[in-house]
Parts: structure tokens; sequence; C-alpha cells
């Protein structure tokens, strides 16, 4: 009998929802696409996953197109990869009807709310978000992994039928109640480890565990469960949900007394659950918030420190000594943070920030590392330049590299006069120096996006031999971006995530509700330093910022929280979407202004580190976190600097002084 339309009410629907048969092998073939729903079905709430239909009309359609592409005519097969770059999202195509889905397929699943126990998150990487559902019978349903992220958005959805109580001990795992159970006989009910006739598992286990190590206890509790049931004792809920899942279970039990004495001490003025989700007049709060969430920052931070950004760095002689030895250089890292560096000294200076030159090193021993250096690289120009087309034809690697060069090096930043033109020599030496590099570290060998670092450096260089070196420091700093599990991207873009949450969780809430909470749109920004983003002078500066390694090593982090920082009212404010939020953040491009975004990220940072309660995660991204084990390490070594940093934001922008000593206390 079908079920009919005034019986069944859509409250929620989310696609993008992967259902894992196999958690240990996540592969294609063990992940099912789908969609997750709370619907209610005569009034009875329930969670429902059913998998996408194979229909094209009820997938959504992304279609991209290339920057060189003919014509710009839309191509549906383009696939960006890992590196958006060379892609714009053009047209988006979203149709599909919300169409009552009941069980169809063998892995769909229809839950009522009323029998969901426990809630369980996990984070195997970033952007998976991993959901595994308990129900009261103790059975453990397979993990649901969010492609597009959305989890926050479905838990707010929960929160209008059930209360889900996070536990004291894992922030992990959560335990639903119904929403109505404030009355003292149901608050008690939260309580029940053991249902009235329930063996006392926990006996069994301290029994048992007096047997041997703790490794070993559940196991073998386990065993005596079975045991024990094979005798014809019957055995009451909790106990079956503690063979299929020990793990919550036994922090449930904790939550649950936790809990209640938190509702039984909280003073009547402010309950536990009285707002809910849609009433937007309300500030939001804490305890609703049900913890999916990177971080909980949990501290008020201050106001913004006013910062003042300083003229660049123009003088060089002053700061050597009758040698050639660079005296101070922290002195000089401190003015190129402040303000970078006139063009007419990024020739010398650039090659002490990228490790060409030791800061200590002498006129004549530079020029004993520059001859050393000259002959090492043409020792390996020289390998790829004397392979034949006939020995190329046999190597694919190589053959792949030069090709992938030659495609890059013909539009990398045509619109510079160093590199305009055809058969222009800029073009040649790009390529020379990429195919060099690739002799340099074939394990890594040529990534597209690696072009865009180079050029700029070959432009202030105009020399082959220092350009090579200058961009093999630089990849020292950047290389794992490029490698392929692109874990460092995930981790960077993890970090991100860390700071805003910390910083604004209101837009970090808005961006999960609309499918952006991975921060995807942020991947250009970050694989290339925001080569994309400035003009090339502005780059130049925002570089040299950047090589400085002031205030942190991840200050392209709070770079980024600045950009986004100052979009946040364009974002929440224009109610936009998964789509037209990548829209957006395309088309800031050569929009932003670089002074002002460092002066944000700066006031970001300031903002941070005066913060007397700042999470441990939050420290660690900014390298201000040191631990307790760590007693034959000074905490202030990073605190130093940053105190110089501060120092120097409050007392605006300081002349270029030859002096030696910092001007920070």
């Amino acid at each position: 009998m079908e079920q009919s339309a005034e019986d069944y009410k859509l409250i929620f629907e989310k696609e993008g929802v992967y259902l894992h048969t196999n958690a240990k092998r996540s592969n294609q073939d063990t992940s099912i696409p789908g969609f997750i729903r709370i619907v209610e079905r005569a009034g009875l709430p329930a969670l429902e996953w059913s998998p996408l239909e194979h229909d094209s009309r009820n997938a959504p359609a992304v279609l991209y197109s290339k920057k060189d592409g003919d014509g710009g005519e839309e191509d549906t097969n383009f696939d960006p990869g890992y590196e958006p770059d060379w892609a714009v999202i053009s047209t988006v195509k979203k149709e599909r009807e919300h169409v009552p889905v009941k069980n169809s397929g063998q892995w769909a699943f229809s839950l009522p709310l009323s029998e969901l126990y426990s809630l369980r998150r996990s984070r195997f990487s970033l952007g998976r978000n991993f959901l595994v559902l308990t129900s009261r019978g103790g059975h453990p349903l397979p993990p649901l992994h969010f492609h597009r992220g959305g989890t926050r958005e479905l838990l707010r959805a929960l929160q209008r039928y059930i209360i889900l109580d996070p536990s004291p001990l894992d922030g992990r795992l959560f335990l639903a109640y119904p929403q109505d159970s404030g009355t003292l006989p149901q608050s008690f009910d939260r309580l029940q480890f053991l249902d009235d006739g329930g063996i006392d598992l926990v006996s069994i286990m301290h029994t048992e565990s007096k047997m041997g190590s703790a490794k070993n206890e559940t196991t073998r509790a386990s065993n005596r469960f079975h045991q024990v049931k094979s005798s014809g004792i019957s055995f009451q809920p909790y106990a079956v949900r503690f063979i299929h899942d020990p793990y919550a279970t036994t922090f449930g039990g904790f939550s649950k007394v936790t809990n209640f004495f938190r509702a039984a001490l909280r003073p009547p003025e402010s309950p536990i659950h009285t707002r809910t989700p849609q009433d937007p007049s309300l500030p939001p709060q804490s305890d609703e918030e049900p913890g999916f969430e990177l971080i909980t920052c949990g501290v008020e931070l201050g106001p913004k420190p006013d910062v003042t950004r300083g003229p660049p760095l123009d003088k060089w002689e002053e700061f050597l000594d009758s040698e050639g030895r660079v005296t101070c250089p922290e002195k000089i890292k401190e003015l190129v943070f402040r303000g970078g560096i006139t063009h007419s000294l990024r020739k010398e200076v650039w090659k002490f920030l990228l490790g060409f030159y030791p800061w200590n090193s002498t006129a004549k021993e530079r020029e004993d590392i520059l001859r050393v250096k000259t002959d090492e690289y043409f020792r390996m120009k020289v390998q790829w330049k004397s392979v034949s087309e006939e020995q190329e034809m046999r190597n694919s690697l190589l053959r792949g590299y030069r090709s992938l060069i030659e495609r890059d090096v013909n539009r990398t930043d045509r619109h510079n006069t160093f590199f305009s033109g055809n058969d222009n020599p800029g073009l040649t030496l790009l390529h020379d120096v990429l195919m060099t590099y690739c002799m340099y570290n074939f394990d890594l060998g040529y990534v597209q996006g690696m072009s865009d670092l180079l050029s700029p450096i070959l432009f202030v260089t105009q020399n082959e031999v220092e350009s090579f070196w200058c961009l093999t420091g630089f990849m020292e700093l950047v290389h794992q971006n490029f490698e392929e599990s692109q874990e460092a991207m995930k981790q960077q873009l993890l970090q991100l995530s860390i700071l805003l949450k910390a910083l604004d969780p209101e837009l970090c809430d808005f961006l999960d509700s609309q499918d952006s909470g991975s921060l995807c749109f942020c991947f250009r920004w970050l694989l290339i330093w925001f080569k994309r983003e400035f003009s090339f002078e502005d780059i130049l500066t925002l570089w040299e910022v950047l090589w400085t390694r002031l205030p942190c090593e991840n200050f392209h982090l709070l770079i980024a929280c600045s950009i986004l920082e100052s979009q946040r009212e364009e974002l929440i404010g224009s109610n936009h979407d998964f789509n037209t939020i990548l829209k957006h953040i395309n088309e800031l491009t050569m929009k932003l202004d670089l002074q002002s975004v460092l002066r944000g990220a700066e006031a970001i940072y300031l903002q941070l580190f005066l913060c007397k309660e700042l999470p441990v995660m939050v420290k660690q991204v900014l390298g201000l976190y040191v631990p307790p084990s760590s007693e034959d390490e000074s905490p202030d070594s990073q605190a130093s600097e940053t105190q110089r940093v501060l120092s120097q934001s409050q007392e605006g922008a300081a002349a270029s002084n030859p002096a030696c000593g910092p001007s920070y206390p």
C-alpha cells in the first residue's frame, strides 16, 4: 500500500552522502552515493538513507570550461582534478524534485528517531565526516560519509525531535534522547544503565579484567557474555549495546550521569534546551551545537589591534660588515615583513631569504658558492639536454614532464613583458629551469603550478642559475603541496578551518550549511601562495613577506583568514550557496588590496596571540604551543619574535635603521 502524500512530509534532505559498506576499505566499490533525509511518516519522524537514483536528472551537473579552451566552449568531461587553477565553474545545473523515498536498494534504511541510541563522529581525513548511527537494539548502521560537508546542518534538523548530549569524555560521541525528556521520570530513565532484570555486565568486565592485560579485557568479556547468554539468562538492551559497541555504551553511561546533574543544578532561568534552531532572534548557544566541529573555541577573543605597515627595505650596504657579512638578519626580516623590499634590492635580498646564500656568509664565500652552484646546475642541465629523441621515446616519465612544462610555460604570465611574445628568451629560461628541476628532484618532477612559482623569481633575478637555486629554496617550503597524496594540502585546509572556527564561528556555520565547510575553494590560494589572486607586483611583496616566516610559519593561512573575513558580509548577507560561493571566490582575482589583507592577517595573529585561553589546536597552528615535556626548550623562543612584532605594530612603522639591536623589547 503506497504512502499517501498527506502522511509524508520531508523535513530535511542532503545529497552527496556516501554509505560505506566496508569502512576499512574505502573505495568506489564499497561506497554508495545517496541522500540522507529526515521525514515524517504519519507524524512520526525518521532518519532515512537511500541510494542515488541512476536517472541523470537527479544528479547535479557541474560544467567546467578550460581557460585556454576554444572560444570558452563548455566541456563536461574536463576534470580539474586536485588542481582547480586551470578551470573555473561557469555553469551549474541543479534540477531535482523532492520525491518521497522509502526503502529502495539493498543498503537503504529508515530508522525512527525514537530508536536512535547514539551518534559517533569520525574524521579520517579532511572533509571526510563519517557518522556511525547505533539503534537502541545495539545495531550500528554502516558509516555515512558526508562528501561535501553538512553534518552540522543535519544535526540542527535532528534537534527538532531529539536531544543530542555529547559525552564529557569524548567529543565524538553523542547520546540521543526524546526532545520532551525534561520530566523527572524521563530524566531518571536516561540514567538507566541496566534495565530491570539486566545482567550486571560491568561486574563481568571487572572479573574478566583480572585475568590478563587491559588489551584483551573487552574480548574476554565478550566471550563471557556469549557463554552466559547461551545458558538462558536474559540480557537487556544495555548489555546487547555493550557487546555491539562497548565504546559508545561505556562513554554513554558517563555522559548520562554528567548531563543529569548538569541539568539538575542549572538555574531555572537558563535551561539547557530552550532555544530551537528555527529561532534566529536569539544568539547562538554553545550547548546547542552538537560538536561536529574541528574546534570549539569557547573563549572570547579581544578586539583586533591596530596594525600599521611600514616602508619597504631600501638600504642594504649598511647591514653588511667589512667582509660583506649580514650583521642583523633578524632586523632585516622584521623590516621586510613590515614593508617588503624595494625592487632594486630584491635580486640580492631574495637569495638570502630563499637560502641560496647563508646569512652569515662573507662576500668571498658567496662568490665561491655561486661558482660551485653554477657548475652543479649545468651538470644537471646537461643530463636532460643530452637525452636523444630515441631515448626519450623510451622514457615516458621524462617525456611527460617535458610535455607538461612546454604546455604550462606557454601560458604562464604572458602579460608580463619578460614572458610576452613569441620566441621570448624568458620563456626559454622558464622551460630550462623547470626541466633541470626535474633532474634535481626526479621523484617530484614537475607538477602543474610550479611554473607559477618560478616566474616571479626569474623575473627578479633574470639569471638562470640564481633563479634555479632560489626555486629550490622556495620548493623546500612548499614541495609537499605538489605531492600526489595531497596530505599537506589537506592538513593546511584543516588548519585553516581550525583558525577560522576560532575567529568566526558564525562564518564557519554558514559555510558548512552551504556544503563549503571543507574550504575547498581556498585550495588554489594555498597551493601556489595566492599567485592568481593578486597582481604580479603585489605577489613580489607578498612572497617576500611570507619568506621571512614571521610572525609564524603559517602566516599564509592567516592571509587566507583575512581574505575570508573581508568577504564575510558579502557571503552571508547575499545568502550564497555552494556554487555561488565558488564563483564569488574565483571573481576575487585581482580585486584584493594586498596591504589591507596583510594588515588584517597580522591583526588576526595578534588577536589570537593575546588571547589568554587560546585552544591548544590553534596554538599548534600558530607555533605557540610547547608540549609540557619539552622542559629543555624555552617556550619563549616563538613568543619573543611575536613580542617584537606586537611591539612593532603598536609603535607603528619603523624607519630603516642600520643599528644591530632590534627595535623591539
